[in-house]
């Protein structure tokens, strides 16, 4: 199964996680608490820990070809969420055993 994953360097983790959980759960199945959330996308899923420093995300999916395109919802939607600062997300892909 295809895997990306990226720690976006953030004071504002938490916040992120749980606005983008909320954003999708009235679409997808969501699991969510401060620190910790789950999303089933049509894509693949999204798994996504917070800490104070940055927020770690991780997506997979059954299809290679989706692999870019979910990276690229994710963090577009985040991006969204966080307008006051830059963010960075440098995807690092892993081909999961």
């Amino acid at each position: 199964m295809p895997t990306s994953h990226a720690n976006v360097s953030t004071a504002h983790a938490s916040r992120y996680l749980q606005q983008l959980c909320k954003h999708w759960a009235h679409k997808f199945p969501v699991e969510f608490d401060p620190n910790h959330g789950v999303i089933d996308l049509s894509l693949g899923r999204t798994v996504m820990d917070a800490d104070g420093a940055a927020l770690h995300i991780t997506v997979s999916t059954d299809e290679s070809a989706s692999i870019e395109r979910l990276e690229s919802v994710v963090a577009d939607h985040i991006k969204r969420f966080a307008f006051r600062e830059e963010l960075a997300f440098d995807w690092k892909r892993a081909e999961a055993a």
